[in-house]
């Protein structure tokens, strides 16, 4: 058991049959009435998010979340295979699971797969991944006077908005958690 107190975001918890994930927690002390924790939960079976409120000092169970080292291989289909880099064990997981991933995804590139209790819920990207734009309008010179953006096509298919210097063939750190450009890499 975890007291909603003690929570802190990327903590997995079991509530209402499901298992979910803090993405976001707020601890709301009112003048007038109980202090009470403002959480927002993403549920690792469905991809759903939802917001929840705690009273504070309130228990909830702690799931067990075992995270494994993967390697992505290849797409089949509507599964997806990944090799485990220790034991060279495959699993296939349907492409509903992990459909926001997908975009970010690239063949030989090791991942965490999210499991409860032999169950596999996931995967879990790296903050970051490094993607080769393949489509993008050239940059004009002089463009830059407002320090606007423009779309371009990654390799994977996500498109992204970025600054005009950006050319195609340009390799680009992307952030997994909201889609947006970083950096070139």
């Amino acid at each position: 058991m975890i007291s909603v107190n003690d929570f802190k975001t990327g903590v997995t918890i079991e509530v209402d049959n499901g298992i979910w994930r803090v993405m976001e927690f707020q601890h709301v002390k009112p003048g007038k009435g109980a202090a009470f924790v403002r959480t927002k939960l993403r549920n690792l079976r469905t991809g759903s998010v939802t917001e929840k409120t705690f009273r504070a000092g309130e228990k909830v169970a702690k799931a067990q979340i075992d995270n494994r080292k993967m390697q992505y291989l290849y797409a089949s289909g509507d599964s997806h295979a990944f090799m485990d880099t220790e034991t060279y064990d495959q699993i296939e997981l349907p492409e509903k699971n992990i459909e926001y991933e997908l975009k970010f995804l690239q063949e030989n590139m090791e991942v965490q797969v999210i499991q409860f209790q032999g169950e596999v819920l996931g995967v879990e990207l790296p903050n970051s991944v490094v993607l080769e734009v393949v489509e993008t309008d050239p940059g004009i010179k002089g463009d830059t006077a407002s320090g606007g953006s423009k779309p371009a096509k990654l390799s994977t298919g996500l498109v992204v908005q970025v600054p005009f210097f950006i050319n195609e063939g340009d390799k680009l750190i992307i952030n997994t958690t909201d889609s947006s450009y970083v950096s070139r890499a």
